[in-house]
């Protein structure tokens, strides 16, 4: 009997879900999909204006510099040219206001879009606007620029050693002040380790100097006294780039007083009050357009404060402004993941339950804001995997790279990234299946995370991440792909990996608004970004569900905050569709409320007495009833609250401000979130890869992918198939290929383009990628839905680095990407042969 065939995942009808519903877990065919195939979408390129300007900016050849003197007059004096515009000309950073009054000061440290003192190779210094791109160009090559060179460091060990360069004039890492409150804001002081701490980098371990940042639970020493098993391994995460599709270019010009913007965001509604802020003017002196945005996985969460740079121009020049990124300039100014240089001490017990970790890592951040990986990634391993005992410790270093910014699972990828290793290792030494493995250390119910605050841990709505692994192993054949023997056939040797994942899959607090119209359909505002993921429309079939109304008698608004919208959260942190289904659930009762109300008004009664359903609003039982047309007429007639005049007094003054310009249009029904929810929301995901190595090239290929989720009630699931393949592609990515190289004598990235920083294509995939997901409803939301866009992301990786390793054993790399060099090398050496902390290699 051939007993070397592996078996695929189990191939199984496609899955029905929504049982009980009408429309949520029902696949269909969203409003955006014909313009998006036949190229009907229009996105920022796409866009023209009569006497359109182009921009060109001239980036910085040096990592860190101060500018002394621009010399601009054979820019200025060439025919075509109509401005040039430099850091002189940009508004001084406006402090920030929030909705409870408390005033946040402008960081002094903070990116403005144009520099004198750049911090990066790559940094726009300035702009030029000209009749053509051409032109624009060749006035960039004639402008002289005298540089004051400045120390630089891409590496975050160099400069934590003794001597070692700062990457900002004022230091070289961002700590937070101790306040009565606790934590104050983020400022950037210096910090040097000592010759001693660095005595362990000779043995490959990472040096573990003073951290600012630390929080502990648990007896750790207990711990590992009494662990059965104790692994200490450094690995190193890559750097590495958004890639969206649509780079981030900008169309601009002004009206009237008022700046109008054409750019992509994953949050339409949000971006607007980061315009005004960048711009330092009225947010009511901004619209901002946004219907189709070409990728963001965190690059554009409200934006890119380059934007400001074609509408400075345009105003500059009395004419609007195309500014088109180009590849090379999106990778320096696009935003990417941190990477981690990261120490992980686990405890174990005989049976695989993590009794004691001690985890440190160091964060990448490069020059400007700080982000928030490090203390995400102690968050993420410690709901993921329950330790008994844990310590986090975390250093968040500046250097002169491009700047960073949230990327699908920021932190946690990286976090899930340097223990998915470490666990895979301690199974095979403790004889431990790996998904039993796993499952002892699943997180359940109401599971505690992080660190005490106010003297009590933090917990999840839910988990029911064991169940989604059985699931997974079972889908994916595990046991039968387990006692597959032999693992090796000629050059040619097989492995199998699993591992599990998790991030933060909701927040509250948001706005609904829609309009039921005199003819009866219903018009929902989305404040969404349209950025691939769908949620823009497939939140609001919450709201449609409630009301009983056929979604082709609904339309969905958004992308333009000219259109009216609603206060909405920002489509990061994978929260869109808990945060926005819970305001769409809560809008359309408020609707059904009214509608209610005037039944009763119109017919008598009581309001109670009422049902709503099939597009009518009748007394339960039978008698009498009217249609939702005949109400919103009626509705419009009544006036104040019902048509929009009278908005609720908790919604954002946002929100009111679009019922405002509504009121009149029909039944108005607007709401917050409201809805109580006990403990955090995540969302979990177990992923499961079998690769096929070629020992004697070191090619290897992924011959089959699951990924098994627990994302509570399917609102869409072809869009959730998506989310899980796509994702779980993004971070396959980080584990065959993708990664930031610089030259660290010059400081310059030699990554620059996809060529030599690829993504995935469909070629490096299995051709049949499979996932699943449980629908069991988050109990902490009425809709019972949870995001799922980077839950995914982490167990990408994992998989397929745990793969790797049961094909090659566990000496072969202690960093990714893993890539064909890595793998001959360390197999003729019997040992890792990359070198195991430097970064950007």
């Amino acid at each position: 009997m051939d007993n070397t065939k592996a078996a695929g995942p189990t191939k199984t009808a496609e899955r029905q879900y929504g049982t009980g519903y009408k429309l949520i877990g029902k696949n269909y065919a969203t409003p955006d999909l014909y313009a998006k195939v036949t190229g009907q979408a229009k996105y920022a390129e796409d866009f023209r204006a009569e006497g359109m300007l182009f921009c060109k900016l001239l980036l910085s050849p040096m990592p860190h510099a101060r500018v002394k003197r621009i010399h601009l007059n054979a820019a200025l004096a060439m025919p075509g040219v109509k401005g040039i515009l430099t850091a002189a000309d940009l508004p001084s950073p406006a402090d920030t206001l929030t909705d409870n009054g408390t005033v946040i000061k402008a960081s002094k440290w903070g990116e403005r879009g144009l520099t004198n003192e750049p911090v990066y190779q790559g940094e726009p210094i300035l702009a030029v606007a000209a009749v053509d791109e051409l032109t624009a160009a060749e006035a960039i090559e004639k402008i002289e620029i005298d540089f004051e060179p400045l120390p630089f460091v891409v590496d975050p060990l160099d400069t934590l050693r003794p001597g070692g360069p700062n990457p900002r004039t004022d230091g070289n890492v961002w700590t937070r002040p101790a306040t009565p409150q606790g934590p104050g804001t983020p400022v950037v002081t210096e910090l040097k380790w000592t010759k001693a701490d660095f005595a362990e980098e000779k043995h490959g371990r990472l040096p573990m100097g003073k951290a600012p940042d630390e929080w502990t639970y648990g007896d750790l020493d207990s711990g590992f006294k009494n662990a059965a098993l104790v692994l200490d391994e450094t690995f190193v995460t890559p750097d590495t780039s958004h890639q969206t599709l649509e780079t981030r270019s900008a169309m601009a010009y002004w009206q009237n007083g008022k700046v109008y913007i054409h750019t992509g965001t994953q949050s339409t509604a949000q971006t607007l009050p980061a315009i005004a802020r960048w711009l330092n003017i009225s947010p009511d002196n901004v619209v901002f357009i946004s219907e189709y945005t070409g990728g963001g996985f965190g690059s554009k969460i409200t934006g890119g404060v380059s934007m400001i740079i074609p509408a400075l121009l345009a105003k500059k020049a009395s004419a609007p402004v195309m500014m088109r990124i180009s590849r090379e300039e999106e990778t320096f100014i696009g935003r990417a993941r941190p990477g981690f240089q990261g120490r992980m001490k686990v405890g174990f017990s005989s049976q695989g339950r993590i009794v004691a970790l001690d985890m440190f890592v160091i964060c990448d951040n490069g020059p400007y804001d700080a982000v928030g990986d490090a203390p995400s990634s102690g968050r993420i391993v410690s709901l993921l995997y329950q330790p008994q005992a844990m310590r986090w410790r975390g250093v968040t270093v500046l250097t002169n790279t491009p700047p960073r910014s949230a990327q699908s699972s920021p932190g946690g990828l990286q976090g899930i990234v340097i223990m998915e290793p470490i666990i895979a290792k301690a199974a095979r030494k403790l004889g431990v299946d790996q998904v039993a493995i796993r499952r002892i250390n699943c997180p359940e119910g109401k599971a505690p995370f992080g660190p005490a605050v106010q003297g009590k841990r933090q917990y999840a709505t839910s988990a029911f991440l064991k169940e989604a692994l059985d699931r997974g192993a079972e889908q994916f054949k595990w046991s039968e792909r387990v006692a597959l023997t032999p693992k090796r056939r000629g050059t040619k040797v097989r492995g199998i990996g699993v591992s599990l994942s998790c991030y933060v899959g909701g927040t509250i607090g948001f706005d609904g608004l829609l309009i039921i119209k005199p003819d009866g359909r219903i018009t929902f505002q989305s404040g969404i970004g349209n950025l691939g993921t769908e949620s823009v429309i497939d939140v609001h079939r919450a709201g449609a569900e409630v009301l009983g109304v056929p979604w082709e008698k609904c339309e969905v608004v958004w992308g333009s905050t000219a259109k009216n919208l609603p206060f909405t959260c920002v489509s990061g942190g994978s929260q869109t569709t808990h945060a926005m289904t819970r305001a769409a659930y809560a809008t359309a009762m408020d609707a059904k409320k009214k509608l209610q109300e005037i039944a009763a008004k119109r017919l008598g009664g009581k309001p109670e007495q009422y049902e709503v359903a099939n597009e009518r609003v009748f007394r339960k039982g039978g008698g009498a009833g009217m249609t939702l047309a005949q109400a919103a007429k009626y509705a419009i007639q009544l006036g104040g609250v019902y048509d929009g005049h009278d908005a609720p007094v908790d919604v954002h003054k946002l929100t009111k401000a679009s019922m405002a310009a509504l009121a009149g249009q029909g039944l108005v029904a607007a709401a917050k979130d409201n809805y109580p929810r006990d403990g955090s929301t995540f969302s979990y995901v177990a992923s499961f890869a079998e690769v096929e190595v070629d020992v004697e090239t070191g090619k290897y290929y992924i011959v089959d992918f699951l990924a098994s989720g627990d994302v509570g009630t399917v609102i869409h699931p072809r869009a959730l198939g998506g989310q899980m393949l796509g994702r779980s592609t993004l971070g396959i990515g980080h584990a065959i290929g993708q990664k930031w190289v610089f030259d660290p004598h010059y400081g310059e990235m030699v990554s620059k383009r996809f060529h030599h920083n690829k993504p995935p294509t469909i070629l490096d995939v299995p051709v049949d990628m499979q996932w699943t997901a449980l629908d069991i409803p988050d109990p902490e939301t009425p809709v019972g839905a949870r995001g799922v866009g980077e839950p995914p992301v982490a167990g990408g990786c994992g998989a397929i680095l745990n793969a790797l390793s049961d094909a090659l054993g566990d000496d072969i790399f202690q960093r990714a990407p893993v890539n064909a060099d890595t793998i001959l090398t360390s197999l003729e050496a019997g040992r890792p042969m990359q070198h195991p902390l430097m970064a950007h290699i």
